[in-house]
Order: structure tokens, then C-alpha cells, then sequence
């Protein structure tokens, strides 16, 4: 018997750290899945660097109470299966919401977005943004435009002082 209550408490210790370190944490009914569609889900969240997990409800509860999400027991009913990101918001919510349009079987209950407890309708939205790499490069060019402005106004006016210089020249 009490190997079973440190089972679990080391299971709980287990996802209070997960939470307490991820950046994004998505909670999922994975009800009516085959067992070939998972795999392929958890390849595909692996790839983006998310890890997915069925876990039992009371267990993650007990983990949410013990770091103050308790908000989020609202999505911990029936099978539930969670995916959590470390380093990437979007990520676990992007590949979650691409499969779950090829695979209706898959429902997004909710989420916890960088200690923000939100909806599965927030989920979506999360969804449609790009990922950190796609925002970093939008923000590059950003930055880059001025100077590259600067630099073809430079040249057109080095340009139109070489043009009346040839004709002189000629």
C-alpha cells in the first residue's frame, strides 16, 4: 500500500515540476484515437519539442492545487492526455490544433499559457500565430527595413551623380 501512495506522490511531485517549467501546457481528450493516430501525434509534438502524457485526473488536480492553477481542474474530466512545452508557447498548441482538424476524435479542453489559465477558444488563437522563429524573423526584417531603405536612397543618389558625369564626359 505504500508503495502505491509514493507511487503517486512522486507522480505528483512529478507534474508539479513539468508545470512549474513550461511555458505552455495544453490539456487534451484523446477519446476515439487509434493507437496508430497517438503515435503519430506524439511523433509530431515530439519533433516540435513538446512532451505529451495521459495522465489520471486526480493526480494532475492534487498537482494543480499544490502550485495555485487549480482553475484548470474545469478540463480534467475523462481521458485526459497533457502537453507540455518548455521552450515554445505556440508550439503544443499549433500541433495540437493541426491535428485536431484532420482527427475530430481529438478535443483541446484548455490550457495553461505562461501561468494563464485559457479555453480551448484561446487555444485556437494561439494556434494561428507564428511560431517564436517566424516572430523573430518578421521583427529582423522590421529592423532591417530602414537601413535597407537608407541604403537604396543612397545609392539612387550616387547613381544620379554618376549619370550627368558620363554625359560630360561624352
Amino acid at each position: 500500500m505504500s508503495k502505491v501512495l509514493e507511487q503517486k506522490q512522486q507522480v505528483v511531485a512529478e507534474v508539479k515540476e513539468k508545470l512549474n517549467t513550461s511555458v505552455s501546457t495544453v490539456v487534451t481528450d484523446y477519446r476515439g484515437l487509434s493507437v496508430a493516430e497517438v503515435t503519430e501525434l506524439r511523433k509530431q509534438l515530439r519533433e516540435a519539442g513538446v512532451e505529451y502524457q495521459v495522465l489520471k485526473n486526480t493526480l494532475v488536480r492534487r498537482a494543480t492545487g499544490e502550485v495555485g492553477l487549480s482553475e484548470m481542474d474545469q478540463f480534467l474530466t475523462g481521458p485526459t492526455a497533457i502537453a507540455f512545452s518548455k521552450e515554445d508557447v505556440v508550439a503544443p498548441a499549433k500541433v495540437l490544433h493541426n491535428f485536431a482538424k484532420e482527427h475530430k476524435n481529438l478535443e483541446i479542453k484548455g490550457a495553461i499559457v505562461e501561468g494563464a489559465v485559457v479555453g480551448p477558444d484561446k487555444v485556437k488563437e494561439i494556434a494561428s500565430l507564428p511560431s517564436r522563429e517566424g516572430l523573430l524573423s518578421m521583427l529582423l526584417s522590421v529592423l532591417q527595413a530602414p537601413v535597407r531603405n537608407f541604403a537604396y536612397v543612397v545609392k539612387a543618389v550616387a547613381d544620379q551623380q554618376e549619370q550627368p558625369e558620363a554625359a560630360s564626359a561624352e
